[in-house]
């Protein structure tokens, strides 16, 4: 198999593209995420996931809007005032502050959205996600092996009732993710981490595992 579409290789390159080109994206290549993402798994396979594919400018830019003002009341302050997460650099995470507040401000010209939601009878829980999420990381690998950009933003949802009512979602019906997609300005390469020694226990809380020493 081809290293550039190698399943590994794919995993350790599907950075989050915020930088992306108004171009259009072919429709065949967006069904093409989709089948990926149905192709995951959820609670029951009661398969309660809608995905809403947005094209429309004008209801993307009213979403844009509460985007837009989280990053001004939260996101950004945030980023002012925290330091590099583990594995990244000072100027990476320059270069991501910089990406973050681009694509706040070129939200809606992404040429496709993918709204993941769910229909839920309750109010979503915790454990909803897994019926939701592993779907979403299945549409950002799918975009990634067809050398489309995206990532997976949930920024929206600090102003949730407001964003869900731009978007048109019907009662009982909850959006988790919404993925810009379009073709990358930028290169895929690899992700910033930190070391997996620093994140992993064995058996008990805080015990270091020592397959993992130095790594």
């Amino acid at each position: 198999m081809a290293e550039d579409t190698e399943i590994f290789h794919i995993l350790h390159t599907t950075r989050a593209m915020r930088r992306l080109k108004p171009d259009p994206v072919p429709d065949e290549l967006i069904r093409k995420i989709l089948e990926a993402g149905t192709a995951a798994a959820n609670g029951g396979n009661t398969q309660r996931w809608r995905f809403l594919v947005l094209k429309d400018k004008a209801r993307k830019e009213a979403v844009q809007r509460w985007y837009k003002k989280a990053f001004d009341e939260v996101v950004g302050p945030r980023y002012a005032a925290s330091a590099p997460p583990p594995g990244v650099t000072a100027e990476r995470y320059h270069r991501q502050h910089a990406a973050v507040e681009y694509l706040t401000d070129h939200y809606a010209e992404a040429p496709v959205w993918i709204v993941a939601c769910l229909e839920e009878a309750a109010k979503p829980t915790r454990a909803s996600g897994a019926s939701i999420y592993p779907a979403v990381q299945n549409m950002l690998l799918a975009a990634r092996a067809l050398g489309l950009g995206s990532t997976l933003t949930t920024r929206h949802l600090l102003f949730e009732a407001e964003a869900e009512a731009a978007l048109g979602l019907p009662p009982g019906v909850h959006s988790y993710a919404i993925l810009p997609i379009g073709w990358p300005m930028g290169n895929f390469g690899p992700v910033g981490r930190g070391k997996l020694a620093d994140i992993v226990y064995l058996d008990d809380w805080g015990k270091p595992w020592p397959a993992l020493a130095g790594r």
